[in-house]
């Protein structure tokens, strides 16, 4: 039985860009694209349409696929229950590649209509140095960028040069809205931008403390890699065509600090939720589901699991990843507003056991170098400092040094690994045969992990396990 699609009930001839997103992912098109879809059902919201700006060489493929489809894709939600639904997406109005037009998305940013920057640029691209918390102005791109200002490579020389061109017009000022899984990622956002502005252009920086604010905000929504059998399997479902179809689970939630300089759409009438703080949710969430979508995929890819409810279906997995939450997270996890925390991580374990969701545990292993920093280090400096019990961390570390030095699964099956940000000394202290060695990988620098005698004690018991008896059987042994 195939599923029912749900157009749009809006003229997409009527919608006026309002808002310019700068990483068209999956994540994006399941999350922010849906809100704004059925937002733009509202006569008076219809002047924030999304155009969607893609900044890389390897966006050439799914660029040319939306603009042949005249931006519009399918989202299916894939319910708890079984039941899925698939909705026609159109709030996509305009779409540009920086590789073949960059000067378009320079002058959408000066766009006197656009009000509102919104980004997906994953936790890693914000170029921020683990160990000192500062932007990174010797990378290449942004040397670069920061030389050749009306030719830019990365997300802030495009930012820059639009700015400055919006300056120059007087065409006011402008929100930048972070919807990356980081801690505070409007505050990260602020400083990344800034700190660029000011070493490419002072008074440009000076005009941005003015007139540009970066609220915070918190995003949550599962959702799975678009591989070629999704697209063969969505498209019979659904009785579509769509070569870029998107799917995700049930669940969604967007929780936004409101400051907004210059003007936002009224998201609230579909469900996100605005507040003058976030920080409870952000926690909340980066140290629940983020945090333990990171402790399950190495072991779980390590044990021969490829998707995660099939590896949460798995009663060790499940037990493993419930301790983490209830003993190690519960304790520095203040639960927002009235959110009852015992429902919320019950229905996380609901949420990783979504069959027809079936997540790629590889998509969670996936640029680990940057979700340590973010998800893991935070909660474990505390638990350091309260002499907490570090068993199950110590488990996570030893396994993620058996999945990078390896390569090879219990089950003998060789594989690749996507590290993004590992860098030259990292992948030496990788191959080093001394496993202390790795506790000084730069994702892990916030502190000196070294000095924790008892975690480092765990820890090499885990390696030494691990190599010699298996991550399953390892797991099983500290349950």
């Amino acid at each position: 039985m195939k599923t029912q699609v749900l157009s749009y009930n809006y003229n997409r001839e009527h919608i006026k860009p309002g808002i310019l997103h700068i990483g068209v992912g999956n994540f994006h098109r399941a999350h922010e694209e849906f809100y704004t879809n059925l937002l733009l059902e509202d006569p008076t919201q219809q002047d924030w349409g999304i155009c969607g700006a893609m900044l890389l060489p390897g966006d050439e493929r799914l660029y040319r696929i939306l603009e042949k489809q005249k931006k519009e894709y399918t989202l299916t939600i894939c319910g708890r229950d079984g039941k899925d639904q698939t909705y026609q997406i159109g709030s996509l109005i305009e779409l540009i590649w920086g590789i073949e037009n960059p000067a378009a998305i320079i002058n959408k940013i000066a766009d006197k209509n656009i009000h509102i920057i919104t980004l997906t640029i994953t936790e890693g691209g914000y170029n921020i140095a683990k160990a000192t918390n500062e932007f990174m102005l010797d990378n290449e791109n942004i040397k670069y960028d920061l030389a050749h200002p009306q030719s830019p490579k990365t997300t802030f020389g495009f930012v820059a040069e639009g700015l400055r061109k919006r300056k120059a017009v007087g065409n006011g000022p402008i929100t930048i809205l972070s919807c990356d899984n980081l801690q505070h990622n409007g505050n990260t956002a602020r400083k990344a931008f800034l700190s660029f502005f000011q070493a490419q252009d002072p008074e440009l920086a000076e005009w941005a403390t003015v007139n540009i604010t970066f609220p915070n905000s918190m995003v949550d929504r599962i959702t799975p890699s678009t591989q070629p059998e999704d697209i063969i399997r969505l498209n019979a479902q659904n009785g579509t065509q769509d070569g870029a179809p998107v799917y995700c689970e049930d669940f969604i939630q967007w929780v936004v600090e409101d400051k907004f300089i210059a003007g936002r759409p009224a998201w609230e009438k579909v469900g996100v939720e605005f507040t003058q703080d976030v920080t409870t949710y952000e926690n909340m969430k980066l140290s629940l589901l983020n945090a333990s979508h990171t402790l399950l995929s190495y072991p779980a890819f390590l044990s021969g699991y490829r998707k995660v409810d099939v590896a949460i279906s798995d009663e060790r997995i499940k037990k493993f990843v419930r301790g983490f939450m209830d003993i190690d997270i519960t304790p520095y996890v203040p639960a927002p507003g009235n959110m009852d925390l015992n429902l919320y991580k019950q229905t996380l374990i609901e949420r990783f056991g979504n069959h027809t969701v079936s997540d790629q545990v590889a998509r969670l292993c996936f640029d680990g170098a940057s979700k340590f920093p973010v998800y893991i280090m935070p909660n474990l400096i505390q638990m350091i400092r309260d002499r907490a019990n570090l068993t199950r961390q110590a488990y996570l570390f030893a396994a993620y040094r058996h999945y990078l030095k390896y390569k090879t699964d219990d089950n003998g099956t060789r594989f690749e690994i996507a590290e993004p940000w590992l860098t030259a000394t990292d992948d030496i202290l990788i191959a080093s045969n001394s496993p202390i060695d790795f506790l000084s990988l730069s994702p892990f620098q916030s502190t000196e992990l070294k000095a924790a005698d008892e975690f480092v004690e765990l820890y090499l018991q885990m390696v030494n396990a691990i190599k010699e008896k298996g991550t399953m059987s390892t797991l099983e042994s500290i349950l």
